[in-house]
């Protein structure tokens, strides 16, 4: 079972991916074996004055994501991510089912370090 999560405001493929990884409202996981998603709600990460990438990193690893698709990471989310073993995909597409058909093309960028400051928003 792969799971590839992606930073969204929706809750649909249709929805728009979000920039943000941390501060992103909602992720959805989808499951690459299956075919089916699933929403997870990101409201603490939304609210946290502190800490919302290190706390929306783990929770999507205890999802059992092996992949995260969004648009930026800063470096605690991405230590976190890193540790968990989850690969991290930039994409700049303008809804989750044109990055995922990004990243089953094979075609989005791995990022290799976080690409915003702590505190990004």
């Amino acid at each position: 079972m792969v799971k590839v999560v992606f930073t969204t405001t929706g809750d649909h493929l249709d929805s728009p991916l979000d920039s943000r990884f941390g501060r992103a409202p909602k992720f959805i996981i989808y499951d690459l074996d299956a075919e089916t998603f699933e929403i997870m709600d990101n409201q603490q990460g939304v609210h946290a004055s502190q800490g919302a990438g290190i706390q929306s990193a783990e929770a999507i690893a205890r999802a059992g994501a092996k992949a995260l698709v969004t648009g930026h990471c800063g470096p605690k989310a991405f230590h976190v991510l890193a540790a968990a073993g989850i690969k991290i995909f930039h994409s700049d597409a303008a809804t989750v089912a044109e990055a995922l058909e990004q990243y089953r093309r094979g075609s989005l960028p791995e990022i290799g370090a976080a690409d915003v400051a702590g505190h990004w928003s």
